[in-house]
């Protein structure tokens, strides 16, 4: 893989930031991470879908590398692959329906005379093959019902529901125009949804939250603020915000819905189950949303979702869909990310850290189980479902990369 070097600057000074979590947050990884891919599209040479379907697979690596628990970049990644593959499949559906009617006017040439003469012979034909079927059946009426034939392709369910289109589409094929369609594709469903992905959940909101109500939430998300903010303009509610020791986003969030007139109420974390009685709903947001329907969130997250499952609460999470990631949670601590304990306990006491084992996770694995609904930016789906949103989203070939 050849990339220019401004090309290749921006990436490595992506992949830097990365790895030193100078950036960080799903929405601006996958902005970042969309026009890289799409400055990639536009500025290496290649003359088929394969080549470039590889180039894209190869950055995607790299960029993953880079920081495995930004699931976002992955997502982008799969998402751009798809698209060059739906270009293409539409690319090739093109030239053969183009092929096939070069084809057939060139059939058409024949005249009325050779068309009459090829009825009649077909005519002939179907008499003597249904004289013949006629006099068989009567040979055979007395013969017992012959067995039932068996199928001549055998299916199995999965392969029923299964996208079959990439079977036999040959991505090897030369194709000069893609490139543009390829660029306007990214820009009009990754790049430009992502701009309007706040927008198309927040006017869920009405849907969802409802008059006199008690929603809790846990650290920053603008996600979750915009959604209460939308929902203020027309229902009166109360909103109780657990300040997500040690970072206190909870408090950035108090004070975010305290200025738009909602009457908010900061409680420790501790507080949570004893305060998750008197609350109607729990409104939380998402770092990533898996395979299974579980999701990676800030921490606390979870301790918020167990108390609300014993209180018989719903817990609504408000994602876009390029949090969905089709990777599976088979080892759970991987998504529990821990940080430097600086804040909980300073480098400054010495004394103490050499005698202590301090950590502080910056993320929580929050189990579908304890999850009712997630609103995402195109309707609300149950974790039951997330299979299916992955499906559409993503090609069954490319969730590892």
């Amino acid at each position: 893989m050849v990339l220019s070097k401004a090309l290749e600057a921006h990436v490595e000074s992506f992949i830097s930031r990365l790895k030193r979590r100078q950036i960080v947050g799903s929405y601006e990884v996958a902005k970042e991470t969309a026009i890289i891919l799409r400055q990639v599209v536009s500025t290496t040479r290649w003359s088929d879908a394969t080549v470039l379907i590889q180039i894209i697979k190869d950055l995607g690596r790299r960029l993953s590398a880079a920081q495995p628990k930004e699931l976002a970049v992955g997502n982008i990644v799969r998402r751009v692959l798809k698209i060059i593959k739906e270009v293409v499949r539409g690319e090739l559906e093109t030239d053969d329906i183009m092929n096939s009617g070069t084809s057939e006017e060139s059939d058409d040439g024949f005249s009325d005379d050779d068309e009459e003469d090829n009825e009649e012979d077909s005519d002939r034909e179907f008499k003597s093959i249904l004289a013949q079927d006629t006099n068989d059946n009567a040979d055979h009426t007395n013969d017992a019902i012959p067995a039932r034939p068996k199928l001549q392709t055998e299916s199995s369910m999965f392969n029923l529901l299964v996208d079959q289109h990439s079977d036999n589409v040959d991505y090897s094929a030369k194709s000069y125009g893609m490139k543009p369609l390829i660029i306007q594709e990214i820009n009009e469903e990754i790049i430009a949804d992502l701009e309007t992905v706040y927008k198309g959940i927040a006017d869920q909101a009405l849907e969802h939250i409802h008059a006199n109500e008690v929603i809790m939430t846990i650290g920053y998300s603008r996600t979750v603020k915009d959604f209460l903010t939308k929902a203020a303009l027309k229902r009166n509610f109360q909103v109780i915000v657990a300040e997500t020791s040690p970072t206190l986003q909870g408090q950035e969030m108090a004070a975010a819905l305290a200025a738009v007139g909602i009457e908010t109420t900061v409680i420790t974390d501790s507080a949570v189950y004893a305060v998750m009685s008197r609350v109607n709903k729990v409104v939380i947001g998402a770092h990533a949303v898996l395979a299974n329907g579980g999701l990676v969130a800030v921490t606390g997250s979870q301790m918020v979702a167990a108390a609300a499952k014993h209180h018989a609460t719903p817990v609504l999470v408000c994602t876009a869909l390029y949090k969905l990631s089709p990777l599976f949670p088979y080892d759970i601590d991987l998504f529990n990310v821990c940080v430097t304990p600086d804040q909980v306990l300073s480098f400054s006491e010495g004394t103490l850290i050499d005698k202590a084992d301090v950590q502080n996770p910056y993320y929580d694995f929050v189990a579908p189980e304890f999850v009712n609904l997630f609103v995402h930016n195109l309707g609300s789906a149950p974790p039951s479902y997330v299979y299916r949103l992955i499906n559409d989203n993503y090609d069954s070939e490319d969730t590892i990369l």
